[in-house]
């Protein structure tokens, strides 16, 4: 049973794994390499994982980690090195392979069938069926709902997927991987599109069945969720091997080092001085459903952070500021100027931009070009009757992506050929493309690395240092606490409080969250 444990069974479960560390690993691998049309994306892939260990895999994009787990997959075929499972040697040829040999995967993007049901997706292909043809959907509703509950996951097993949010549609995923029953289970960013509770709920599942001898590979950008899981690491940077060992043995500034290569002092901000101009002021604000009653006001140079459990209202209230939804009450304006209600394209010309939550869903047309991508939103300033000025285009498109550092082949490449971080700077540059003065950004920093973070944080301090302001909303608590001035707390739609962000603690923003 899922829950708390004595101190006794502490005891049990360390001299368990104790035992378990010193038998046959079930995950041996060592000099795997692999390469694309001659570029090697993974030059010494190295990994050790054993029984009842939760082995934290990190490293930067493009650190070779995605290439190494495709290989371990079966997904891949590697072109050198050796891995051994449970002492045997494999070379999987598909991920049925993999299945097969009681290895899962949850990966970071989701792939739901949205017209199934929560059932029919968790045991997709494996239905019970009456006379192996017809399928016993009372049986496969009542293992669903016995695996969700097991999981603690709150979800209707009944329930159409295409009306679960994107954090019930992950948990969906994470049941998938565990009803497999799999004895060595890939955790590719599984809590990239869920909050603090759901959170706390999957690493308590975590805790389970690594007790009871799984062994977990559980990747993620989020340091401090590696810190609280995992109990081993392996970093990879530069597609090769760099270090192993026991997390307790490290603090947080060495992993960094480790991932990024060199020391990143990030440093706390300097307070906002306070008496600013008031650049986005919200009165009474309301979206009947999402969120009510909201007043807030942004001064220059300053990033109020918002920080909120899923379902708090967070994403929606910034979604209705900038014109995507409308509100059944309040006002917003900008520089004492009214936002138009529910109309993107004249927020944008007064002077304010929105980074979405998912990039890939909102913030990017992936099948155009990063030139396309980045002056898309300030067209109509470069349009004249019509027409674009191709000039002022690249011109503009340039000096987004100077200002931006992307690390790119060329500006004509697909903006799908990026890494996660280099696409993020793509959506800034796209945004900062417009002018704006006030800055709205949903999770800024969700899916990228340390390095490419610790570059937004520098553009967020430099952008209100130049007299912008800027709304942050994140599930992190260590982040909004980094990078605010003050920090507006959303609690079931409403908004709490507002604390200052210098002096506030990540308790203190779990209990006024909860």
């Amino acid at each position: 049973m899922l829950g708390c444990a004595t101190n006794s069974t502490h005891a049990m479960a360390d001299s368990r794994q104790e035992a378990w560390q010193s038998a046959v690993p079930l995950v041996l691998a060592s000099g795997v390499a692999k390469s694309f049309n001659g570029v090697p994306a993974l030059k010494n892939g190295c990994l050790e994982l054993h029984a009842g260990s939760v082995h934290a895999l990190c490293g930067g994009n493009g650190a070779g980690k995605s290439t190494f787990l495709n290989v371990l997959m079966g997904i891949l075929q590697r072109d050198a090195g050796s891995i051994r499972v449970r002492g045997g040697e494999v070379n999987f040829s598909s991920p049925n392979d993999a299945l097969h040999a009681r290895i899962s995967i949850i990966t970071q993007e989701l792939s739901p069938i949205p017209g199934m049901s929560v059932a029919e997706n968790i045991f997709l292909g494996r239905e019970p069926r009456r006379l192996r043809v017809i399928v016993d959907y009372p049986r496969l509703f009542e293992q669903a709902g016995k695996l969700l509950e097991r999981l603690r996951f709150e979800i209707d097993p009944r329930a159409p997927m295409h009306r679960l949010s994107l954090a019930q549609t992950q948990l969906v995923e994470i049941a998938k991987a565990f009803s497999h029953q799999s004895e060595i289970i890939i955790m590719d960013e599984p809590t990239s599109a869920i909050g603090e509770n759901e959170t706390e709920v999957l690493f308590d599942a975590i805790r389970s069945v690594s007790s009871q001898g799984a062994g977990i590979i559980y990747v993620s950008h989020r340091l401090s969720e590696i810190f609280t899981i995992a109990d081993r690491y392996t970093v990879f940077r530069d597609g090769g091997f760099i270090e192993t060992g026991k997390l307790a043995d490290i603090d947080r500034r060495h992993l960094v080092c480790q991932i990024v290569g060199r020391q990143v002092n990030a440093g706390a901000r300097v307070a906002a001085k306070t008496g600013g101009e008031t650049v986005l002021s919200v009165k009474n604000l309301g979206r009947r459903g999402e969120f009510e009653d909201i007043s807030l006001d942004v001064k220059r140079g300053e990033i109020l952070g918002i920080y909120g459990l899923i379902g708090s209202g967070r994403s929606e209230f910034l979604n209705c500021v900038f014109g995507i939804t409308k509100p059944d009450a309040g006002s917003a304006a900008l520089l004492d100027k009214p936002i138009p209600k529910g109309n993107p394209g004249k927020t944008i010309r007064r002077g304010i931009s929105l980074i979405t939550e998912d990039r890939k869903a909102t913030g990017l047309v992936l099948s155009s070009s990063v030139a396309f991508n980045t002056t898309l939103a300030a067209l109509p300033n470069l349009s004249f009757a019509s027409y674009i000025d191709r000039s002022k285009d690249r011109q503009l498109m340039k000096r987004m992506i100077e200002r931006m550092h992307v690390k790119l082949a060329t500006p004509e490449m697909n903006v799908s050929e990026l890494s996660g971080g280099n696409q993020q700077k793509v959506v800034l540059a796209k945004c900062m493309a417009t002018n704006p003065v006030c800055l709205l950004c949903d999770e800024p920093t969700r899916g990228i690395d340390e390095g490419a973070k610790q570059e937004v944080y520098a553009f967020l301090a430099d952008f209100v240092a130049k007299g912008g302001a800027v709304i942050v909303v994140s599930s992190e608590a260590p982040e909004v606490l980094d990078i605010s001035d003050r920090i507006a707390i959303f609690k079931k739609g409403r908004l709490a409080v507002v604390i200052d962000g210098h002096l506030a603690s990540q308790e203190e923003l779990l209990h006024l969250a909860s």
